[in-house]
């Protein structure tokens, strides 16, 4: 498979099929969606449909959420990329979003800063966007490190789904 990013630690690349097993181990983890709308998937078939879901983005928009690879094992630790997000969200249509999510086993670790610090890089030099969106729990506060560490400006609290959710930027 082709990489799109290569960082000291890490190869990303589009999410495929062959990508089922790390992706449920994941997002089958009660505590990785704790908060995310705290709705772990229970089946390789919904994974199966987000990975499908993630081919139609790529094709669609040119871009989507990307498996985040151990250089060292060869293993997929889980996923970073931007979102475009055409459809209204917080009063911003037509925008894209930063989003990281990794397996438990690998939280600690620096992954989230590194694969996002090179998604964002990507997304202005490649994509040329002039302002990159983040979106987390108000008690997310690992997650909030991580945007706060790149740079994000906490631009205000909404709602989400009836939870508080921050809203962040990060201006080219």
């Amino acid at each position: 498979m082709r990489y799109i990013i290569e960082t000291e630690r890490l190869f990303l690349r589009e999410v495929d099929s062959v990508d089922i097993d790390d992706l449920f181990e994941m997002d089958s983890d009660p505590e990785v969606h704790k908060y995310i709308e705290n709705n772990p998937v229970k089946s390789k078939e919904q994974i199966g449909e987000v990975i499908r879901m993630l081919r139609e983005q790529y094709k669609k928009n040119g871009i989507a959420r990307w498996a985040v690879i151990d250089k060292q094992t060869g293993e997929c630790i889980g996923w970073a990329g931007l979102k475009y997000f055409s459809e209204p969200l917080n009063n911003h249509t037509d925008f894209y979003e930063l989003g990281y999510r990794f397996k438990k086993k690998h939280w600690g670790k620096g992954y989230a800063s590194e694969s996002s610090a090179a998604v964002v890089k990507y997304g202005f030099e490649n994509l040329g966007l002039d302002c990159i969106y983040a979106i987390t729990h108000t008690e997310n506060l690992n997650s909030i490190h991580v945007l706060k560490k790149l740079g994000f400006n906490l631009m205000e609290v909404f709602d989400y789904d009836g939870d508080p959710t921050n809203w962040l930027e990060l201006r080219k």
